[in-house]
């Protein structure tokens, strides 16, 4: 895989999960990384965790739903490393697991758009605008399976994650005269606390959705997910542009 050497970037919802996982993917491949999220001390342990190892890391509190926390992220990370290389745009929230459409509050709503989709927007349009600057730069959105299949009590959630992939295709067209790479991943049942939560609702059997949403009989890892970024956002991807990549155990092939 090309090498990170060189490189900086940011991934948010990184304090944690998949975003954890793929700001330390992006250290090991050699890059600095800008770790971004509201929880700070999750963020603070990841940018730990990738200075044991060696690494070169900063931690930014940021609320991807909020245009100003999101310019300075940006900010922060040309005023550290001088460039921004590349971007994961992982932010997310579920917070109507268990919930038919008709019992969801306004409320519920209104955040899981904001910081789903209000914060994948507000990141494109600041790291386009930077990496048009430089002239290069390359864009992972998280999206989910549910960008394209509906799941039981989870119609804003998977509203929102067809949003993420209708934003992904069109910016990807906008931005690839401006040397902008940009593409989705769209995962599928990973170890993550979200899916923790999903597994503790009342009645859901572990066995039975492994054996609904995998091939190979076990969840994905976060790592997984973080070697699809790494791939996307390097040289070696330099073809690939408004794709979404499953990495999903082979849910979506069904």
């Amino acid at each position: 895989m090309s090498s990170y050497q060189g490189k900086a970037g940011l991934v948010t919802g990184a304090g944690s999960g998949m975003g954890r996982a793929t700001a330390l993917a992006f250290a090991q491949a050699g890059a600095a990384v800008v770790v971004a999220d509201v929880n700070v001390k999750g963020g603070e342990e990841t940018v730990a965790l990738i200075r044991e190892a060696g690494g070169r890391a900063i931690f930014r509190a940021c609320d991807v739903s909020v245009a100003a926390d999101v310019e300075a992220l940006i900010a922060a990370v040309v005023s550290e490393f001088g460039v921004l290389s590349f971007a994961v745009n992982n932010a997310a929230v579920e917070l109507e697991a268990g919930l038919p459409l008709t019992e969801v509050s306004e409320a519920v709503y209104d955040r899981l758009m904001a910081v789903n989709v209000k914060g994948v927007f507000l990141c494109l349009q600041q790291e386009i605008r930077q990496m048009a600057l430089q002239g290069a730069g390359a864009i992972v959105n998280i999206a989910s399976v549910n960008s394209y299949r509906p799941q039981l009590h989870q119609s804003v959630y998977t509203a929102s994650k067809h949003a993420v992939l209708g934003l992904t295709r069109n910016a990807a067209v906008e931005s690839a005269s401006l040397g902008v790479r940009i593409n989705a991943i769209c995962p599928g049942a990973i170890e993550t606390p979200m899916l923790d939560l999903a597994l503790n609702q009342p009645g859901v059997v572990r066995e039975d959705i492994i054996a609904y949403m995998s091939l190979n009989g076990r969840f994905g890892r976060p790592d997984e997910i973080a070697k699809a970024a790494v791939w996307l956002c390097s040289d070696d991807a330099s073809f690939t542009y408004g794709h979404a990549l499953a990495v999903d155990g082979g849910y979506l092939a069904r």
